[in-house]
């Protein structure tokens, strides 16, 4: 049996990414393909770096898919059928919203895969295939003895093929997150030394942890760290504030290889934190929790989120002023955006502030999806702009290297790749139904 397993990409985030050099591969269908009997052949196909070949025969075509690609999902899925082959869908908008999901796919695979998708193949030989595979509530999959991604099988990616998961789950319900709703409640945790035999068994020297939330179980972190130690692997990880106040946990992690933590702070207003259900960070032990990483040599990417209802055309010159003064060694910069099924969803469509349900534009990058409560979509626009293009000029670059003195070299490849992608001519308008002749500072194809 031949099978295609396809990583999608819209052109909106392939426009976006390109000349970024962060850009590491998706771990799900190489997880997925790790499971399928090798007497079947398994090709992987990344849009990343990759073009679909629609013609080619294959007897089942996978493909998972979130939120900001189900509308480009829908029309991938919708031409593989329409040339008579097999395709499963499954991943975060699938299982968050399998009605609209289920008329371009022939299965759907529901929740977490590891026990669904092997009896879907099972199914599919023996000829009992069912029409959905649905992980139940309660039966959250083990983690133990997970089979080996198969990372041979990625193309394209180079060093930043390798990706790897120690933990699923995260402690939090902020309600910009839909997490809960996609895996099961219960967090979970893979045996240490198999994450361990993994690590030494990758091609590249660098690689990013994929957890939500790796120093969430502190004993955990502190085992995997010491199981890490002379692997000679440089890594990333996400985290947050609250999780960073033990020195003895970071430096295990430095010890182990860590040389940058994706920091969550999301924003600078206590206001908008708290609306959010992220009152566990503390604007103010932002700048003590930064010190802190730095100490022990390791770098922080902070994601920030602009479009919270406290916000105004006031809060991107505020955050600029407040990132660059704390030395922060880069940023992840996002426009808030209302995932289905998450509490922000629920509100903004209660109040009839969703300006499109086109998923495309639900990527947080490329464009604004709803109208925000104190300022236009169009200065959120505008204002997501200027920071970028301030944060990633030559002259707070070096500002703030200066002020951080940790991997400078890292931090200015890092910080060069986000300021050549801000040239990245995108197609579209980020305004659903927008004026295009609004003054936006859009770096369109045409301009």
């Amino acid at each position: 049996m031949k099978i295609l397993l396809i990583t999608p990409e819209n052109a909106f985030i392939r426009a976006f990414r390109q000349r970024q050099l962060n850009n590491f591969a998706q771990l799900t269908m190489p997880h997925l393909a790790a499971f399928v009997p090798q007497r079947h052949e398994v090709t992987l196909l990344d849009e990343r770096s990759q073009t679909i070949d629609f013609d080619t025969p294959y007897d089942l075509v996978g493909i998972t898919c979130s939120t900001p690609n189900a509308s480009h999902v829908y029309r991938m899925a919708d031409a593989f059928r329409a040339r008579g082959r097999l395709v499963v869908l499954g991943g975060p908008h699938p299982t968050l919203l399998p009605d609209e999901a289920r008329p371009h796919a022939d299965v759907l695979v529901i929740g977490e895969a590891e026990a669904t998708w092997p009896r879907l193949i099972e199914d599919l030989v023996r000829g009992d295939l069912r029409p959905e595979y649905r992980s139940l509530p309660g039966e959250s999959p083990s983690l133990e003895h997970l089979p080996t991604p198969r990372r041979d099988l990625i193309a394209g990616r180079g060093w930043l093929a390798d990706t790897v998961i120690a933990t699923r789950g995260c402690p939090h319900r902020c309600h910009f997150c839909n997490l809960r709703q996609i895996y099961a409640s219960e967090l979970r945790f893979r045996p240490v030394e198999e994450v361990a035999n993994e690590i030494r068994g990758l091609r590249s020297p660098f690689f990013a942890f994929w957890d939500d939330q790796l120093f969430m179980d502190r004993g955990y972190a502190r085992r995997l760290f010491a199981a890490m130690e002379g692997l000679n692997r440089r890594w990333a990880a996400m985290v947050t504030q609250d999780s960073v106040g033990d020195d003895g946990l970071l430096a295990a992690a430095a010890r182990a290889g860590c040389t940058c933590l994706f920091l969550g702070l999301e924003s600078f207003s206590e206001a908008s934190l708290a609306s959010v259900n992220k009152a566990f960070n503390r604007v103010e032990g932002y700048g003590e929790a930064i010190v802190r990483i730095h100490a022990h040599g390791i770098s922080v990417q902070a994601g920030i989120m602009f479009g919270f209802d406290g916000d105004d055309t006031s809060c991107f010159e505020r955050t600029l002023d407040l990132t660059t003064r704390m030395g922060l060694d880069g940023a992840t910069v996002s426009i808030l955006t209302p995932f289905p099924q998450t509490g922000i969803f629920r509100d903004l469509q209660a109040a009839g502030r969703l300006l499109t349900q086109d998923w495309s534009y639900f990527n947080g990058k490329t464009a604004v999806a709803f109208r925000p409560a104190r300022m236009s979509p169009e200065e959120l626009w505008n204002g997501y702009m200027w920071f970028r293009r301030r944060f990633y000029s030559p002259g707070c670059i070096l500002e703030r290297i200066a002020r951080s003195r940790v991997r400078p070299l890292q931090s200015l490849a890092l910080n060069g790749g986000y300021r050549r992608a801000l040239g990245n001519p995108l197609p579209g308008w980020p305004i659903p139904g927008g004026d295009r002749g609004a003054e936006l500072d859009w770096p369109s194809e045409g301009r």
